[in-house]
């Protein structure tokens, strides 16, 4: 089981406005670390994704902000939606059958910067 939340919620770097944000997703992380230890002995694997910046609807279209969010990441660029899924197609396989209760940080290097 694969859930998805967001690099917020595991190192925001205190971003201004996003407390309440924030802490939801921070409870999704501690929720998946619980049902992980809950299931394990069930053999079922909950992990949980944390997306940078997304070329998606939510990131709207227009090119100035795309060029501001990319600037934030130290890659310098927004996640094509492939490559999230591909990182959720990872955890879902059997190459990561020793894998449970993780936050996967698939946010173009977020999580370096704001540790």
């Amino acid at each position: 089981m694969v859930f998805t939340g967001t690099f917020v919620g595991f190192s925001n770097g205190g971003m201004p406005g996003m407390g309440a944000y924030a802490a939801s997703k921070a409870g999704l992380i501690g929720l998946v670390q619980s049902l992980a230890s809950d299931h394990a002995a069930q053999s079922i694997r909950v992990n949980t994704i944390l997306p940078g910046g997304t070329k998606t609807d939510m990131a709207g279209d227009d090119p100035e902000t795309h060029a501001f969010i990319a600037g934030l990441h130290p890659l310098k660029r927004m996640a094509e939606p492939k490559e999230i899924a591909q990182a959720a197609m990872f955890l879902l396989s059997d190459r990561s059958s020793f894998v449970t209760g993780s936050p996967m940080a698939v946010d173009g290097g977020m999580a370096t910067r704001l540790l």
